[in-house]
């Protein structure tokens, strides 16, 4: 299983910005997928997800409105978009096959701890 997250940086308070996670090593198609994200002294949270099926994501509260989470089929790969960015959004950014994703809550890495990326870094600044 690889995971490989890109799309951070260095963004100003209200921007936007797009994360990508490309994946190999498993069927994409069969799996409902997650972006996590850590902050700086924070354990690792879920933010998002997105069933095998496709929309609609589910989101964490903080999130709703200004994170979408698309995925690609085609090029197995899972998106997070994000608007109107806050301080707060500054993290690591991680994604990761699920083994549920609903209204009321999010799987764990399905492929364990050893599958982690190396994330992504985003940082929300003026």
């Amino acid at each position: 299983v690889q995971l490989v997250e890109s799309g951070g940086g260095l963004v100003q308070p209200g921007g936007s910005l797009t994360l990508s996670c490309t994946t190999s090593g498993f069927y994409f198609d069969v799996y409902s997928m997650a972006w996590f994200r850590q902050g700086p002294g924070k354990e690792r949270e879920k933010v998002a997800c997105i069933h095998y099926n496709g929309p609609p994501g589910y989101y964490i509260d903080s999130v709703k409105g200004r994170f979408k989470i698309p995925r690609n089929h085609a090029k197995s790969t899972v998106y997070l978009a994000r608007n109107d960015l806050k301080p707060e959004d500054t993290a690591m950014y991680y994604c990761a096959g699920v083994a549920f994703c609903t209204p009321h809550g999010i799987g764990d890495n399905s492929f364990g701890e050893g599958s982690w990326g190396r994330g992504t870094k985003v940082t929300v600044s003026s």
